[in-house]
């Protein structure tokens, strides 16, 4: 974002200037303009084989460099050259990216999706043995999924909601919802660690309910994968919690209707890329406790539904 006063810069940020591109900045120099007359502050930047002094009054002229990872960028050449390919390459990649959305968008809205049936007495005795009460968001965002469930499109939703403010009993009603529907459903988890944690919840959230559930991940030995991968065909496992070992190729699914995504920004390229092909015909609901700025923003434009859990139950103190 733009630098609001030089106060807030210290030496060895990187900042991008509109015309040279990515620069690291060295501190306030001051200089005078002509021999004789008062110095003034410059912002001097350093860059690939050069350095660049701009008067603070053209502070408007940078911004901060934003980088993925906190990796620290390459530095640019001066008169804009480097920067102008980075520019135009950014942007090939973005309007690649918007076609692809736009695509997978379009598809979703014309291909009919499944539409749940609604509910029944076993739900409501599954809602029953929730040990806590509801909030108020919390059952507004379960309210807009089960409606979701039950129109005929594809869902896409995003629920988001602070660490503990009960994204996971939405998405446990889902898909209970989705199996009581007669389909297969699945919760994927960027580590074994939630995994385990998830399928200790379910377990214990589910008992008394004829409903298997399964895990995959790649602490279980090559056996016991296969056996849950062969479950999984055979229609024997109704849900299964797994890391991305469940997009592999080797994952037949009897009838899946629901996928729950638990933390997708943390999953790798090739993995959203398989995520995006799943979105058109199979209802998604996406957890996350970070809302990234582009999930956030497709959101806002409409391409996916949000329900945001702002509120933490009674018993809790917010984060």
């Amino acid at each position: 974002g733009g630098v609001g006063d030089f106060s807030q810069l210290s030496a060895g940020d990187y900042l991008v200037h509109q015309l040279h591109g990515v620069g690291r900045y060295l501190g306030l120099r001051p200089l005078a303009v002509t021999p004789g007359s008062p110095p003034i502050d410059f912002l001097h930047l350093e860059y690939d084989g050069g350095a660049l002094y701009l008067p603070v009054f053209r502070i408007g002229e940078v911004e901060r460099f934003v980088g993925e990872g906190g990796r620290a960028p390459k530095l640019d050449k001066l008169g804009g050259v480097t920067w102008e390919k980075t520019k135009s390459k950014a942007s090939i990649q973005i309007q690649a990216l918007a076609e692809e959305l736009l695509q997978t968008y379009a598809q979703r809205a014309a291909l009919p999706g499944h539409a749940f049936p609604p509910a029944d007495e076993a739900y409501a005795a599954f809602t029953a043995s929730f040990p806590h009460q509801e909030t108020p968001d919390q059952l507004a965002a379960i309210d807009a999924v089960l409606a979701d469930m039950e129109a005929p499109r594809a869902m896409d939703r995003l629920v988001c909601g602070d660490v503990g403010y009960g994204k996971t009993e939405v998405a446990l009603r889902a898909l209970f919802r989705a199996v009581a529907g007669g389909k297969q459903a699945a919760l994927l988890a960027p580590t074994t660690v939630l995994v385990e944690q998830h399928v200790r919840t379910l377990t214990a959230r589910l008992d008394g309910f004829p409903i298997s559930v399964g895990k995959l991940s790649r602490f279980q030995t090559k056996a016991e994968q296969l056996a849950v991968v062969q479950q999984l065909a055979d229609g024997k496992l109704d849900i299964v919690v797994g890391t991305h070992r469940l997009l592999s190729a080797d994952i037949r699914w009897r009838d899946l209707g629901l996928l729950v995504i638990d933390e997708e920004q943390r999953f790798g390229v090739a993995h959203k890329e398989r995520l995006r092909r799943m979105r058109t015909q199979l209802d998604v609901l996406t957890l996350s406790a970070t809302p990234i700025p582009r999930t956030l923003h497709l959101a806002m434009t409409g391409l996916r539904d949000l329900s945001l859990i702002a509120t933490p139950p009674a018993e809790r103190h917010p984060v």
